[in-house]
């Protein structure tokens, strides 16, 4: 990794009166397009951006939670774990230049779960360990794309190749199941740790679908995937993403002049912390916050 050649500014966490106590957040991954490829910053308060370029030619991607590690599928199947300087082949057979068919940490940055190669939309999905061990195929899936993993380990969940709805994946019993309510998206980025809420990007049925690159922001829509109810956030302006944290909290990004900011809410829905991105980060796309 090298360092971001920018002033970084501090991430401010500004707690509500009555919630000083609230966990803080330490830091966050950031994505951004440029040339040829991507780059992931990390970015961690006091000691700045640290950058890591993407391998690939798909941007079949993503940052472990504790960012340290990137996971990414090359032009052949076979996926990396790039830790520093350091790159390694743990699994092959991933699907390959499908931009959308993206791996996903585990929630403790131990496992991945990637997509494999099939000739059938409903793609199996495996899980193995970032040393490339205990490798294993789960099930069967429609949601293949931008895959993300419950904190609580059971539920994967993806959207179709064809932008038609979201799948959930039981890790348990290999078992998927369509999210109730979502007709058309592009999009997912978080599920609540349970597996029961789903943060996604609906789009119309005359929106284009895209590339199925990771956005650099997008409109995000929090989803009930049993009921198919829409819960509004209560977060006012420009909501540019939404993802959950390891304990349950959901962080809103809201747009920013010349910082962005994130609202920090509890399980019941209700901001106890406003965090200040450093304003390098204003274009950047946000993959995760760090514990």
């Amino acid at each position: 990794m090298t360092a971001l050649s920018v002033l970084a500014l501090p991430l401010l966490a500004i707690p509500a009166p009555a919630q000083a106590a609230v966990k803080q957040v330490g830091g966050a991954t950031f994505v951004g397009y440029g040339g040829s490829g991507a780059n992931v910053y990390a970015y961690l308060p006091g000691k700045g951006f640290t950058t890591t370029k993407v391998g690939g030619s798909a941007f079949q991607f993503s940052a472990a939670p504790d960012g340290k590690k990137i996971a990414w599928v090359d032009d052949k199947g076979g996926l990396h774990v790039t830790q520093g300087t350091k790159d390694t082949v743990v699994a092959k057979g991933a699907v390959a230049g499908v931009p959308c068919a993206t791996p996903v940490w585990s929630a403790d940055s131990t496992r991945i779960a990637y997509a494999m190669t099939a000739a059938e939309s409903m793609a199996p999905i495996a899980i193995v360990g970032a040393d490339g061990r205990n490798r294993r195929k789960i099930g069967k899936t429609y949601g293949v794309c931008h895959l993300a993993w419950s904190a609580g380990g059971r539920y994967l969940a993806g959207y179709a190749g064809t932008t038609d709805g979201v799948f959930l994946l039981d890790t348990t019993n290999g078992k998927s199941r369509r999210a109730a309510g979502i007709k058309l998206a592009n999009h997912v980025q978080s599920l609540s740790p349970d597996g029961r809420r789903v943060v996604v990007n609906k789009i119309g049925a005359n929106a284009p679908g895209g590339d199925g690159t990771w956005p650099l922001s997008f409109r995000p829509t929090l989803v009930d995937t049993v009921t198919g109810a829409t819960i509004k956030l209560p977060v006012k302006g420009s909501l540019i993403g939404a993802l959950y944290t390891k304990d349950g909290r959901l962080a809103v990004r809201v747009k920013g002049a010349k910082n962005n900011t994130i609202a920090v809410l509890d399980r019941n829905l209700k901001e106890i912390q406003r965090i200040v991105e450093p304003a390098e980060a204003r274009k950047l796309g946000l993959l995760g916050l760090i514990p």
